[in-house]
């Protein structure tokens, strides 16, 4: 079969690779769909430690059970399924609080495990007995809306913890599909005004089929803190999301939050510039809530799931593009540039 494997940094080969042939226990899936990640992008522009190459990327997917020697498992060949990625160990002190994707042990599919840049991904034995894998109810979902169940659980975790409802004004930093995930979930949440801010004009366009109450462009000058005072009537927002990985919006987040506001920190930088000058007297001064989130629990990756099988999440909008897997590097150059929102590699 033909996969997308990173051999290293700048190197994402789209070569032949043995399909994957199954232990006890294992399941195979026929990938229908895997979007892209800023992750992904990241990892083939500045590599990543924690992936020891050759390793076929993809993690965000949904794809149908064409064969299974998990004997005990539930799901049959024909299911479609989706599948929470991370496989935590159950004993560390973050798990037994709860907490699995902090596990210091955890896995991970397209880390640890080969991923869905592929026509066909092996499930392994732990997450198919640990019922990482979920059957899709409504067939009627496309298999590319389906495959942001991943990032939106993302979304979630960080969501969960700011408890977003009727007072507040939001303000998300990064117009990307973090971003609008973001901002709708704000919305669903009863947020009263909410507000996308980014560099980009193109990104900023594309936020109008989204309901939120209005864009604004950031400046070199600043000038967007006034027009952000402005908009909040002189109080600032009530809660700031930074939602991209670059320094300046995490400064910029302190300084639109209003007195006695939340804010979250959701992308992380790069690891070889992971420092940001924030003036912590914003933190001192309005009494700010910092916060910062990582990954997924299982309970956040099924809230993403029911709620894009409800229909009621606008995952059809988000995806802009689809790719078949031979110009996967393509989608970089389509994110960089604002082109895109969310990029469907459809491996077969």
């Amino acid at each position: 079969m033909k996969a997308a494997v990173y051999q290293g940094k700048e190197q994402l080969i789209v070569q032949d690779m043995p399909d994957p042939s199954l232990a006890e226990g294992e399941i195979l899936l026929k990938i229908e769909a895997c979007s892209v990640c800023g992750t992904d992008m990241r990892t083939y522009k500045h590599g990543d430690k924690k992936i020891v190459p050759p390793r076929i990327l993809g993690h965000e997917f949904c794809g149908t059970i064409v064969e299974s020697k998990a004997a005990n498992s539930n799901l049959k060949k024909g299911d479609r399924v989706v599948m929470y990625i991370v496989m935590a160990c159950g004993q560390c002190r973050y798990c037994m609080a709860g907490r699995q994707n902090l596990c210091i042990n955890r896995a991970t599919m397209s880390y640890h495990y080969d991923g869905a840049f592929a026509p066909y991904m092996k499930v392994p034995a732990k997450a198919v007995r640990e019922g990482n894998l979920i059957k899709v109810e409504n067939q009627e979902m496309s298999a590319e809306q389906l495959s942001l169940c991943e990032p939106l659980g993302c979304v979630m975790n960080a969501a969960n913890k700011m408890q977003i409802g009727f007072k507040d004004t939001v303000a998300v930093i990064g117009a990307g599909p973090i971003g609008v995930m973001h901002a709708v979930l704000a919305r669903l949440a009863g947020a009263q005004k909410v507000w996308m801010l980014d560099i980009s004009e193109s990104r900023l366009n594309m936020m109008k089929q989204f309901d939120i109450d209005g864009v604004v462009k950031v400046d070199k000058s600043g000038s967007h803190y006034e027009e952000m005072l402005q908009l909040t009537d002189g109080f600032g927002a009530s809660v700031v999301i930074v939602a991209n990985s670059v320094a300046q919006s995490q400064a910029d987040a302190l300084e639109i939050a209003g007195k006695g506001a939340k804010v979250e920190f959701f992308g992380g930088l790069p690891k070889s510039s992971p420092e940001a000058m924030l003036n912590t007297n914003h933190l001192h001064y309005k009494e700010l809530i910092l916060s910062g989130s990582y990954s997924e629990k299982m309970s956040d990756f099924q809230a993403a799931y029911s709620l894009i099988n409800s229909g009621r999440f606008p995952a059809d909008k988000i995806i802009t593009h689809r790719l078949p897997l031979e110009r996967i590097t393509e989608s970089f150059g389509l994110m960089e540039t604002g082109q895109s929102l969310k990029v469907c590699i459809i491996p077969s």
